[in-house]
């Protein structure tokens, strides 16, 4: 029985995806974003391991609350470093008629035959991505999140080949990638995209700070501010090329 690496779940999750949601952040991931707020789940060798069944049956306690829009989200971490486990938790959560969600930031997107032959089973048991934006120039990109951003970039272009459904994220961090011509660029980069579903800025904030300091890392985004609603508002007409 396949088994996934998982650091926790949350039973009531409400930005995760359309409707209630019950979310699953698997362990480990191979970014390292500046603001990120669960730099607990990086470690790939840490988290509970547990086995599609035991974490289905957890989530189907909670199936009255989802109503008729709420499902599973996978969420992380990098839940397509999990791919095996996602797709069983997923066909069986299909076969129960439920909606599936991945919250990914595509990092580890490849054209590889046999990486995209899993992602394409995946997919076909997906209903929707939640996939993040961190930021369109390549230099900007690596001082964000210690990664390269082409392959990521080629993931969202591979989604929209398929024509699946996506919700893009940008966590908007003052004086980092807040700038006109990054939004601009994302903007024109989404614009022909015809699966993107929605486009939402989210306000960069430090409630994960502690967790860094906790575990030893240096926080380096110490004295940002959040992001104001006007500040915000710009960032998504520019994300959306209504400026």
């Amino acid at each position: 029985m396949t088994v996934g690496r998982i650091h926790s779940v949350e039973t009531f999750g409400s930005v995760d995806g359309p409707g209630v949601r019950f979310v699953v952040f698997v362990q480990g991931c191979n970014m390292r974003c500046r603001f990120c707020h669960n730099a607990d789940t990086w470690a790939l060798d840490q988290g509970e391991l547990r086995s599609v069944d035991d974490v289905l049956k957890q989530a189907l306690r909670y199936r009255s609350y989802w109503g008729s829009e709420g499902g599973i989200t996978v969420s992380g971490g990098e839940p397509l470093l999990q791919m095996d486990f996602v797709k069983e938790l997923f066909v069986k959560a299909k076969a129960l008629g439920i909606a599936t969600c991945i919250d990914t930031a595509l990092q580890p997107f490849s054209r590889d035959p046999a990486w995209l032959a899993s992602f394409d089973a995946l997919l076909d048991v997906t209903d929707l991505l939640l996939c993040d934006i961190k930021q369109m120039d390549p230099a900007g990109h690596r001082s964000l999140t210690g990664r390269d951003n082409a392959n990521i970039l080629d993931g969202f272009s591979y989604l929209c080949e398929k024509g699946k459904p996506i919700w893009v994220r940008y966590v908007l961090v003052p004086g980092v990638n807040d700038a006109d011509e990054d939004l601009r660029a994302a903007g024109a980069f989404l614009k022909p995209m015809t699966n993107v579903k929605r486009i939402e800025v989210l306000p960069y904030h430090a409630m994960g700070a502690y967790k860094w300091k906790k575990l030893g890392y240096a926080y380096t985004l110490d004295g940002v501010e959040t992001p104001g609603r006007e500040k915000c508002e710009h960032a998504q007409r520019l994300l959306e090329g209504e400026e």
